[in-house]
């Protein structure tokens, strides 16, 4: 008689069908589930997908067992978390009030003449977001803004505009060079 042995998988596949749940559960299961994780679980989910879902919230909401209401909270509460996808390149200006004394305002005004999308909003091409943070905590080097993840401060609209158009403007002439090669 001939006993079967399972057939494992190369690669671990979530009941979902989508690996990215997998980075949360594992984070989740790192903090054994206690509620207290919840920070970090949305970290996970944000850096897997990019953006917080409706349908990933409700997922995290059971999984950790915590109310809805608690999951969004905090999600809304902190500027690093969105809830919808964003551009290939982020553009993040700070609204703090040194920032908006020292000209955040006429930053916003810049990106959004340049790229002719309001704050909050991604170009239809999906290359560049504009997004608006409460305050960053760099006071000292108002205004402020985050571009790709990289901090910049003591910023002036002419350069923001400059540096953000350079950005994606390298990134369209890659889509175009790969588009012709392929």
């Amino acid at each position: 008689m001939t006993t079967k042995k399972p057939i494992k998988a190369d690669k671990e596949v979530h009941p979902s069908g989508d690996e990215r749940y997998l980075a949360i559960d594992r984070t989740m299961k790192q903090f054994n589930y206690e509620k207290d994780s919840l920070l970090e679980v949305l970290n996970a989910a944000q850096e897997a997908f990019g953006y917080l879902s409706r349908d990933l919230l409700i997922y995290i909401s059971t999984q950790l067992k915590v109310p809805m209401s608690q999951v969004y909270g905090v999600a809304t509460f902190y500027h690093l978390f969105t809830f919808e996808p964003q551009g290939e390149h982020n553009c993040i200006i700070c609204k703090g009030t040194a920032c908006h004394v020292k000209g955040a305002d006429r930053i916003i005004e810049a990106l959004s003449e340049e790229f002719e999308i309001n704050a909050g909003e991604t170009t239809p091409d999906g290359l560049f977001s504009l997004t608006i943070a409460r305050c960053l905590g760099s006071c000292g080097l108002a205004p402020v803004i985050v571009l790709n993840g990289q901090v910049y401060g003591k910023e002036t609209p002419e350069a923001v505009r400059r540096r953000a158009a350079e950005v994606v403007s390298f990134s369209k002439e890659e889509q175009t060079q790969t588009m012709e090669v392929g």
